[in-house]
């Protein structure tokens, strides 16, 4: 599928109809998810009729946006009017939001085609999309494999066509490992820049949403669409959101940028193929005009066991409104109220959820809250001192996305631990609320894609949308398309 602005084009030019675009896309939909599974709500109606609104706008010689009348996927824990919010969860099997999220409504009023609703991890909690309820989505370059977690859906939406663009949320890397794995760019922006208004919380301090697209522009053209201020969530950032699409530049001579590489993240546990590559893509920055040096963050592995405490204790407290009561599923068999509540809780979530649920509720319990929540609060302080004295010499951070390419489907699912260090590159950033961005950058023996982390200082996504442009350019990993048919 063409870019955002080759289709902005051919639809100024009259050369095809938004329709005609939503229908490609949904054809493919069609045919793609028998083996994919990307989709857990798939909304043809309703983004035919957005697309007859964009296309009645450009007949009657209306100026349209960049986004209008092209095909979206939307994480399924962002809330849509009158369309099922499911959270991949069967606690929430037959919910349908009363209202819009403050993102997808902005996406509408940007005249944006929402083709579906993408699977997910429950409740965004995993690493690989397979703690879904409800499927469990594919690799698109070896079905056998995982696509990441937990926007997986979008991800794989996003590399295989199905759309030209997807959103997803990332607590702990659930938009960057994902891109990473499918082959395509995934941002998370600085926490506060785009408003969590309607997206259903996991962990409210860490939670923010951001774009998925399979170049850097596309994924600048979504953040635009998407960031700003809103009144509606209190921890929004009120600023002038500049136009991102500036920033891309084809090379880095005249910015005099310098870039870090983080020591800690290329010891024991990565690949050596992912070590070697990501090696070659920073060494091609270099070769563009960036000076580059290396950097200790010495509490950067600190990241994972911190956010295993803060992260499952904001999910205890935020996931205590499932409780059959006043929306959502609820057990029919039940003798008192304190009964339902259990059954309806045991059957409603699945086994990660309920992990994380327990061990974020014995870190807040009486007697271990000082130990736990309180010092692992004081870790993410130390965490966000050491990129704070790193963005004091260098303007932008590199290292890999993930310590390896896309693992087999079923290969960690039972071993929560080795799961979970998955996310070792990428928690660090959310802990900070730092921008963080994987592109795409070579791909291993077996033609798995592998991702370099670009990291940016606080509102630094101007520094991050450069670098990553510029190698873009210089390569060609980004036009490599999936083997499917």
């Amino acid at each position: 599928m063409a870019s955002i602005r080759e289709l902005h084009q051919q639809l100024i030019d009259k050369e095809r109809t938004s329709v005609e675009i939503t229908q490609d896309a949904l054809d493919r939909i069609q045919a793609l998810e028998p083996k994919i599974h990307s989709f857990l709500h798939i909304t043809a109606d309703y983004a035919l009729e957005q697309a007859r609104q964009v296309d009645a706008k450009i007949a009657a010689g209306e100026e349209i946006g960049m986004l209008a009348g092209i095909p979206i996927g939307i994480k399924d824990n962002m809330c849509t009017q009158g369309i099922p919010t499911t959270c991949a969860s069967r606690i929430l099997e037959n919910f349908v939001p009363p209202y819009e999220s403050t993102v997808t409504q902005k996406l509408k009023d940007a005249g944006a085609v929402m083709v579906g609703k993408t699977n997910l991890d429950e409740f965004a909690m995993g690493s690989s999309c397979e703690t879904s309820a409800y499927q469990q989505t594919a690799n698109p370059w070896d079905l056998s494999r995982v696509p990441g977690g937990s926007s997986g859906g979008s991800a794989t939406a996003v590399a295989a066509s199905e759309c030209v663009v997807a959103l997803g949320s990332d607590t702990g890397g659930s938009i960057r490992l994902p891109a990473s794995f499918c082959g395509i760019v995934g941002m998370k922006p600085t926490y506060g820049l785009v408003s969590r208004y309607g997206l259903v919380a996991y962990a409210s301090s860490l939670d923010q949403i951001g774009p998925f697209g399979r170049s850097v522009e596309d994924a600048a053209i979504l953040l635009n669409a998407i960031a700003g201020y809103d009144p509606n969530d209190s921890t929004s950032l009120k600023l002038e959101i500049p136009d991102y699409t500036k920033s891309l530049q084809p090379d880095l001579k005249s910015k005099g940028l310098k870039i870090g590489i983080i020591k800690e993240t290329f010891g024991e546990g990565l690949d050596p193929v992912i070590a070697q590559t990501v090696q070659n893509a920073i060494d091609q920055l270099k070769s563009l005009g960036a000076e580059v040096q290396e950097i200790s963050c010495p509490r950067f592995r600190y990241g994972l066991p911190a956010y295993y405490i803060i992260a499952p204790s904001e999910a205890s407290a935020n996931l205590a409104r499932y409780d059959g009561v006043k929306y959502g599923f609820r057990t029919p068999e039940a003798e008192n109220l304190l009964e339902m509540y259990k059954k309806t809780r045991a059957a409603g979530f699945g086994a990660e959820v309920k992990r994380r649920i327990m061990l974020g509720t014995y870190a807040l319990s009486a007697g271990y809250y000082d130990a736990y929540y309180l010092k692992a609060q004081k870790v993410r302080t130390l965490i966000k001192q050491d990129f704070e004295q790193a963005f004091e010499k260098v303007d932008v951070l590199v290292c890999p996305t993930a310590p390896t390419p896309a693992f087999k489907a079923g290969e960690k699912i039972s071993d929560p631990l080795t799961m979970y260090l998955s996310d070792l590159m990428t928690i660090p950033v959310n802990l900070s609320g730092l921008p963080g961005m994987s592109i795409p950058c070579g791909f291993d023996d077996q033609g798995l894609p592998i991702g370099m982390q670009l990291i940016g200082k606080v509102l630094g996504e101007e520094q991050v949308f450069q670098v990553a442009y510029a190698y873009e350019q210089s390569t060609d990993w980004h036009l490599k398309q999936p083997p499917l048919k």
